[in-house]
């Protein structure tokens, strides 16, 4: 069991780290922490739509992976203790 909680623990770990990447990668919607640190300025350099769906995609299946390595280590941690 201690073998599957180190594996679990580590892709929780990279997926967390993924996951925030592919979070603050995604386009500002406007009015928000984006524009204050210069997001309106280039508005020509924005990711095209089919990018943007890719990038929501890979957002979406990291964060199943994070949701599915947390009740993971929860299951894990309820049986051995």
């Amino acid at each position: 069991m201690d073998v599957l909680l180190v594996i679990s623990v580590i892709l929780l770990v990279i997926s967390s780290l993924l996951l925030v990447g592919s979070i603050l990668l995604h386009k500002g919607r406007g009015g928000g922490v984006s524009d204050a640190f210069g997001g309106g300025i280039s508005t020509s350099m924005r990711s095209s739509g089919v990018a943007e769906r890719n990038l929501n995609r890979i957002t979406v299946g990291v964060a199943l992976v994070w949701t599915l390595s947390v009740v993971f280590i929860g299951l894990i941690t309820k049986v051995t203790s």
